[in-house]
């Protein structure tokens, strides 16, 4: 579902240089949370890794929290159950960050009101890695984001 506030969501994906924090970034090759991690990386994008039981991903360093981050991001990725969606979008929410992009999988009608209520800009259950087209200067890929 795209909603009317996913706009604000898209102009910042295809904006100048976005910084992505992607929550539930992982190493382990078959979920989608190093998938989309690694696939948003190599068309060019700045992303970073949010998952409290990861030091790195991909050879990057992994920060537990939004809070710990050391950049503030354009848009917050969410690759998790909705439970630990609705956790870090409190924390979000409490940060000032209200730019998220809601994997499938990751939302619920709990997670949707939380950002209905929250004035939030989202994008819930569309994947990220269609609607984001590779940065000037990245190198063309194929199917395989391994």
């Amino acid at each position: 579902m795209v909603s009317d506030r996913a706009d604000p969501v898209l102009q910042k994906l295809r904006g100048d240089d976005p910084l992505i924090a992607v929550v539930g970034a992982t190493d382990h090759p078959a979920k989608y949370g190093g998938i989309i991690y690694r696939n948003l990386k190599r068309k060019g994008y700045r992303v970073v890794a949010v998952n409290p039981y990861r030091d790195s991903v991909d050879g990057d360093a992994a920060y537990p929290m939004l809070a710990d981050l050391p950049e503030r991001p354009d848009i917050i990725d969410f690759v998790v159950p909705p439970s630990r969606t609705l956790r870090v979008l409190g924390e979000a929410s409490d940060l000032g960050m209200r730019t998220v992009w809601v994997q499938p999988g990751a939302e619920s009608s709990e997670v949707v009101r939380f950002l209905e209520e929250g004035g939030f800009d989202y994008v819930v259950d569309a994947c990220i890695m269609v609607a984001s087209p590779p940065r000037a200067g990245s190198a063309p890929q194929g199917i395989d984001n391994r």
